[in-house]
């Protein structure tokens, strides 16, 4: 089901309209706003973020005129086919069943899935049998916890992340299986938890979702992606929230 826009927070990346071939007039582009730190609000109702600020530094490469809007992640899909929007950057990873819906530019950063637990009471992938243990619906996260721990331990699905932040917190589970950036940003205030094992490596690419046959819009982001990445621009945004290149 699509969901309702929660808000719109327009913001011109240069005073000129789109000038490469058939990119849309005004370019809109969805995130979720739930996900710190590569998406979330601030007490104004700003959307801030690594995906926000990637977002911005895109458009003023393509000159394009854009407007960020924030949708909830189960409807997230569906309104980009309905056209509410013309992409999402939102830390969606690049999956073959995503691609049956939609189309997904080269990627923007990489990913590995990680779990985190009260310190001292979780070993890491290997010790969770038995155990309550959460993640954000309709993730790669949820996908491993359900294919690797169906049967063997309570597997319990949030429609957000902060959901199951707060599940965790309040002791009514023992675990989170989590993309590891937004772990170790919510692990900074929640000193009694911690990355409990080794990270895991499921070969997650993250890149931009568009329409399908959209060739003039994809090739411009893969062009203005990597532009970033050679002119500096995305490592200083890089900088602003991560100790390590991310891509």
């Amino acid at each position: 089901m699509v969901k309702q826009l929660l808000s719109a927070l327009a913001f011109s990346a240069v005073a000129s309209a789109s000038s490469a071939g058939d990119i849309p007039d005004p370019l809109r582009i969805a995130t979720e706003g739930a996900y710190p730190p590569f998406n979330s609000v601030d007490a104004n109702g700003k959307l801030i973020g690594f995906d926000v600020d990637i977002a911005m530094a895109l458009c003023k490469e393509m000159k394009a005129n854009c407007e960020l809007v924030a949708q909830d992640w189960d409807g997230i899909i569906p309104a980009l086919v309905a056209n509410k929007y013309d992409a999402i950057i939102a830390s969606m990873s690049i999956t073959d069943e995503r691609k049956q819906t939609i189309d997904f530019t080269n990627k923007y950063y990489s990913n590995y899935l990680a779990i985190i637990g009260e310190k001292g009471k979780v070993a890491g992938a290997n010790d969770l049998a038995g155990r309550a243990i959460g993640a954000q619906r309709s993730t790669l996260a949820s996908q491993w916890a359900e294919d690797s721990l169906t049967g063997k331990a309570d597997v319990k699905l949030y429609d957000t992340q902060t959901a199951a932040y707060a599940d965790l917190s309040a002791g009514r589970l023992d675990a989170m299986v989590s993309d590891i950036y937004p772990a170790m940003d919510w692990l900074k205030d929640n000193g009694g938890y911690e990355l409990s094992g080794s990270a895991i490596d499921i070969n997650d690419q993250i890149g931009i979702g568009i329409r399908q046959g959209e060739s003039d819009l994809k090739a411009a982001f893969n062009k203005a992606i990597d532009a970033i990445r050679a002119n500096g621009t995305y490592a200083k945004i890089n900088a602003k929230y991560f100790s390590a290149d991310i891509y």
